[in-house]
């Protein structure tokens, strides 16, 4: 079984498409013009073994809001999709990320039922270019549309680079645990309810 989507989206502030591959190799090709955000969806396919692509051109002259957002959107979209009626998944993990200083905990239920809780600060507010707020509002655009529970508390750490990135990272392994095949349970829904 091989679970892939491709998105489409086109706005009037941005044009993004995304291939996601759940069951890849970490494999990624990104584009969005904002180098950092490449850098952390590099992370998120590598981390979560899943292959991803995307390309996104947005209206960065405004500022990067909207490409972070819509990226986020589809790339939920885009597992959602290949995602199907979530039969045998494993559906639930969790991970604590260290990264030199940094410690975040991430939780995740890919349940059907969007839900993000996001309990980290950034005490710089710029890494790089890159407007460090952003990085919640990519997580619950991507939560909502891939319809997942995603919590997200960083405990502690000092350099917002640092804590962005656990974040990324930290997301990344506990969906790749989550979406894991249980072989106990591969003809089943992980749900007394008999659907999610």
């Amino acid at each position: 079984m091989t679970r892939q989507a491709e998105v489409k989206r086109k706005t009037k502030e941005t044009d993004i498409s995304v291939k996601l591959t759940v069951e890849g190799a970490g494999a990624s090709r990104i584009s969005t013009g904002i180098g950092f955000f490449d850098h952390m969806l590099d992370q998120l396919a590598r981390h979560s073994l899943m292959d991803i692509e995307i390309d996104a051109i947005g209206d960065l002259h405004i500022d990067q809001h909207h490409t972070v957002e819509d990226v986020g959107i589809a790339l939920g979209q885009a597992l959602r999709q290949a995602l199907g009626d979530l039969r045998g998944i494993v559906r639930y993990a969790d991970v604590h990320l260290p990264m030199d200083e940094t410690l975040t905990r991430v939780a995740v239920d890919v349940s059907g039922r969007p839900y993000l809780v996001f309990r980290t600060r950034f005490p710089q507010d710029r890494i790089g270019p890159f407007d460090a707020e952003l990085v919640r509002e990519f997580f619950q655009a991507f939560a909502q549309h891939a319809a997942i529970a995603l919590h997200i508390e960083t405990l502690y750490g000092v350099n917002s680079h640092h804590i962005a990135e656990t974040c990324f990272k930290g997301v990344a392994r506990a969906l790749g645990a989550a979406l894991a095949i249980d072989p106990r349970q591969s003809d089943r829904v992980p749900s007394t309810k008999g659907s999610l």
